[in-house]
């Protein structure tokens, strides 16, 4: 049983499946009953995806023994900063060490853009998350915007 994590574009088969995953995933908690294939649809669109490419951002995809399990995005903020953004493991490979490997994947992808901080934020309700970046060296900072759905700043020097 392996993981391994590479570039993919955000819109490929495998990523688009994993961003329409996670999307309903947070939607459903967040709404705290099951997310509509519509309400998925609105959300993925415009969501700004495609900025997690060359030059302006990175995404990676993690398979685990080969099957599509997981995904993470870097938007590049300014020279020193970097935000990273819908990371996600299906329910079936947590626990598994990709996320780990993940967040290894995209702080890597941070340091070839020259960035010197990743910085995220997430909500009370994902308490996976909020658990796993604080395992990895992130820690919790002041709010450093005021979006709807932040609820914890993280930040890592690299």
């Amino acid at each position: 049983m392996t993981w391994t994590v590479t570039p993919e574009r955000f819109d490929s088969p495998d990523a688009s499946a994993l961003r329409r995953d996670y999307y309903d995933e947070v939607a459903s908690r967040y709404w705290q009953r099951p997310a509509t294939a519509e309400e998925i649809d609105e959300g993925l669109s415009g969501d700004g995806a495609d900025l997690l490419t060359g030059p302006t951002g990175a995404f990676v995809v993690g398979r685990f023994d080969g099957k599509p399990a997981s995904c993470a995005g870097l938007l590049v903020v300014d020279a020193d900063t970097a935000e990273l953004t819908r990371v996600f493991v299906r329910p079936e490979f947590r626990g598994t060490g990709g996320g780990g490997l993940l967040l290894a994947a995209v702080e890597s992808a941070a340091r070839a853009f020259g960035v010197g901080q990743i910085r995220l934020d997430t909500r009370n309700d994902l308490v996976e998350a909020r658990g796993l970046y604080a395992k990895h060296g992130y820690r919790e900072v002041p709010a450093f915007h005021r979006r709807q759905y932040a609820e914890h700043w993280f930040a890592k020097e690299l």
